[in-house]
């Protein structure tokens, strides 16, 4: 031990191999060998000299991020090299062989000072960023200046130009997706990164750009609400269709049945009106571009009975048909867009039928800029209504001041002010992270044009029509439609379906279910004392039940319809049975404790 003490341990892949003199000496000599070929290029070495220990990782599933290699401040990669690849005489391959780029793992990392610029260099400088917008990721790299926003609302931003609307397939009308949105007219930002423009983002746009006024509206964009022009909305801003994909086949049971496309008869058990059948063809399916609502049926269906015959009147047994038709689903409508009759892959003929709505927007539908700044339409203000500048410019979206200064997102600030440099000299600007154009540069095109440098403009109140005592900030912003769109998540239920096993009220919007009522609203009504709205709510509204309980040993009487008569099962009484309100669930508890052995008794008492 002792004589190891000042020595370096060497491990391979977190294994130890042996110990070495000298561990700096030893690490300057294998990157030596790996930057000039005689060691593979994949392994990383990573020395800690504080531990002393000396780590070669050649695994496989490491990130590995490629740098230009510094050496006594001078860049690797110069001048007449970069002049070479400019006329595509070298290639990547070039410089990694050749030692002026490598790559390093994450714990290789831990040993490199790494500059972002060229011109930061110093002595002490190890390697260079090719270039800075490498640091973040793909979907960050292509947000307009994701620098000069908080970390979290750039996590957002990312996180919700995955969710925006725009032309995500161009031959959407060939394909049936189960759910797609397609914007009407999607547009390209105004201000976009270099990595948006490699990607070619622009063919596949997601957004449109806005002109926005950061400002209060009679409290319509209070918090994080928006106020939007309804007028621009009239002239299909955000505008966009929904296309939702319904599918059955004719399947085949194990009894030599299946199922068969046609219109139903009135005989078939499960029938519906005839009005929901009025749509369909001979074959039983509906026709393209017919007009359907909620519960009518898209294809006509009839399966067999559940079980192999069904008894009927005269004692003869008949094969029964039931209606299994697809249906459109409750608080949805539509145009039939198209049909697919195809094969599914164990033979069956399939049917899909692509139903298209169109979204307009309307009040409670998300909308966000790129930079995290999400909101939902709290107002469609009429565009007589809206302020106004004195060219008579209204703003698309009044978005609130209070957004900004606590969320941090200066980045919003700055594309609002891109975006109006570039309405007015016609170009894009750059907004790559750490490389795009700066604030001084839009405040030079703004005043060229006979605006303010900051942006700030005098509005005019639309319904006064006096001049706001205010300056205030406007400008152009790309904004994205969201797909969560109040349309379809609106849901309400009165009376409706119940779970078999619980007798509650089914879960969720697709299956008409009930509201839940939590256990947090249930304190809620206990410290307000409303006793009877929490019997409402958790009694007569979910899955009150009436149970006869037997006075004399307490446990749940049994009936036995056959002879039309309910007795108790322990005391074999009837004459002592009484009817007690109970919820279903409480009913289910008693038999599960009966189940593991237990008797559960319910003691009855007079009502007082």
């Amino acid at each position: 031990m002792e004589k190891t003490k000042h020595k370096t341990a060497v491990y391979l892949n977190g294994r130890l191999l042996g110990f070495h003199e000298n561990g700096g000496k030893l690490v300057d000599s294998l990157r030596e060998k790996r930057r000039t070929g005689i060691i593979n290029k994949q392994v990383n070495f990573a020395h800690f000299p504080r531990e002393k220990s000396l780590y070669i990782n050649t695994d496989s599933g490491r990130a590995r991020r490629p740098y230009i290699i510094v050496e006594n401040g001078k860049s690797k990669l110069t001048s007449e090299i970069v002049e070479k690849l400019g006329k595509k005489e070298v290639t990547w391959e070039y410089f990694v062989s050749n030692g002026i780029i490598e790559y390093l793992d994450a714990e290789e990392e831990e040993n490199a000072y790494v500059a972002t610029r060229e011109e930061e260099l110093t002595e002490e400088h190890t390697h260079l960023e090719i270039d800075p917008v490498s640091i973040v990721g793909v979907t960050v790299a292509q947000l307009p200046f994701p620098e000069y926003n908080s970390s979290p609302r750039i996590t957002m931003a990312c996180a919700m130009s995955k969710q925006s609307l725009g032309l995500y397939a161009s031959n959407f009308n060939l394909r049936m997706d189960s759910r797609a949105h397609i914007m009407y007219y999607p547009q390209a930002p105004l201000v976009q990164s270099r990595p948006y423009r490699t990607l070619k983002f622009s063919k596949r746009p997601a957004g449109q750009n806005f002109v926005v006024a950061v400002a209060t509206y009679y409290g319509y964009n209070m918090g994080d609400g928006v106020v939007m022009n309804r007028n621009s909305v009239d002239r299909a801003l955000a505008r966009s269709a929904f296309y939702k994909t319904y599918e059955t086949e004719e399947r085949r049971y194990p009894g030599g049945q299946k199922d068969k496309f046609e219109i139903p008869q009135p005989t078939v058990a499960g029938y519906r009106e005839e009005a929901m059948y009025s749509k369909l063809g001979e074959d039983g399916i509906i026709f393209p571009e017919a007009e359907v609502k909620a519960r009518d049926v898209l294809v006509g269906k009839t399966s067999p009975p559940r079980f192999l015959e069904e008894v009927s009147g005269f004692g003869i047994a008949e094969e029964k048909k039931r209606e299994n038709s697809a249906v459109v689903k409750e608080g949805e409508e539509g145009f039939v867009d198209s049909i697919l009759l195809t094969e599914s892959p164990s033979g069956n003929k399939l049917v899909k039928v692509k139903v298209r709505s169109v979204k307009v927007p309307e009040p409670g539908d998300k909308f966000a800029s790129r930079h995290g700044q999400k909101g939902v339409i709290g107002l469609l203000a009429n565009q007589e209504d809206m302020p106004f500048s004195e060219q008579g410019v209204v703003p698309d979206l009044i978005i609130n001041p209070h957004a900004i200064p606590s969320r941090m997102t200066a980045g919003h600030i700055l594309e609002m002010l891109g975006g109006k440099a570039a309405c007015m000299n016609g170009k894009t600007m750059d907004a790559t992270a750490f490389n795009g154009d700066k604030e001084e540069s839009f405040s030079k095109i703004l005043e060229n044009y006979g605006f303010k440098k900051n942006g700030e403009e005098r509005l005019y109140d639309g319904i006064s029509g006096e001049a706001i005592n205010a300056e205030i900030f406007i400008g152009v912003v790309y904004y994205q439609k969201l797909h969560h769109l109040v349309s379809n998540k609106m849901h309400v239920r009165s009376r409706g379906p119940v779970q078999l096993l619980t007798h509650q009220p089914t879960e969720g919007r697709a299956r008409e279910g009930g509201l839940r009522f939590g256990e947090m609203e249930r304190d809620c009504l206990i410290g307000h004392g409303a006793s009877m709205l929490l019997k409402e709510r958790m009694l007569e509204e979910s899955d009150k039940t009436t149970e006869l309980v037997c006075a004399k040993c307490g446990s749940v009487a049994v009936t036995d319809y056959i002879r039309n008569k309910s007795y108790c099962p322990l005391c074999s009484e009837s004459n002592e049975l009484y009817a007690i309100e109970i919820s279903y669930a409480f009913k289910l508890l008693l038999d599960e404790i009966k189940a593991i052995g237990v008797f559960p008794r319910i003691i009855l008492k007079d009502k007082a």
